[in-house]
């Protein structure tokens, strides 16, 4: 009888907190990642977008007031962020969706997913940036 040939398994193992910055991240374990961060911007800069929608709803002065803030040069790049932070994390959430439906969860398949989320939040960002700084 020939002997049973086995292929030796793969070490898998725990990186340690020094190898973080060596360690290189798939692309899609990167847009993951990123989905995570994104949400945690939204949920930080929740209060202040409440603050400024109540603010503006209160009156007349209050709409000037809150346009006045979002016009300061700091709030603008707060604002840019917290808008990538909102369609990466809706592409993002849709790229989910779709490979869960889809059953799309090669390693092919995730990396253009991930390509495709990277591009789409990238371009909206983009967009809202020329308008946020031109006012076009």
């Amino acid at each position: 009888m020939p002997p049973v040939q086995t292929r030796k398994r793969p070490e898998y193992r725990n990186i340690h907190i020094t190898d973080l910055m060596t360690y290189r991240l798939p692309l899609a374990g990167l847009v993951s990642i990123l989905h995570r961060i994104s949400g945690a911007v939204m949920f930080l800069l929740l209060p202040l977008v409440l603050w400024l929608f109540d603010l503006s709803l209160r009156s007349q002065q209050g709409w000037d007031a809150a346009a006045s803030v979002l016009a300061s040069w700091p709030l603008k790049i707060v604002a840019l962020g917290l808008f990538w932070a909102l369609a990466h994390h809706l592409c993002a959430g849709i790229r989910h969706v779709a490979m869960e439906v889809l059953h799309a969860v090669g390693k092919d398949q995730g990396r253009r997913a991930a390509v495709a989320t990277l591009a789409v939040s990238l371009l909206l960002t983009a967009a809202f940036a020329v308008h946020l700084f031109t006012g076009a």
